[in-house]
């Protein structure tokens, strides 16, 4: 389970896109979670995905 938190949620998607995922595609797709859902949820926070350096910033 995802933390609901945007701010523990943003260091959890950080920390498995940095050890275990190549993208953010990846990591939806095996964690079961909407992509739209947590680009939306992250950018509540004024984070936005870099596909460049595979992270929310």
């Amino acid at each position: 389970m995802i933390p609901n938190d945007p701010v523990m949620l943003l260091s959890y998607v950080n920390l498995k896109l940095r050890d275990n995922y190549s993208s953010l595609q990846d990591l939806c797709a095996s964690e079961d979670i909407d992509e739209e859902t947590l680009k939306n949820k992250l950018n509540m926070i004024d984070y936005s995905y870099d596909e460049t350096s595979n992270q929310f910033k």
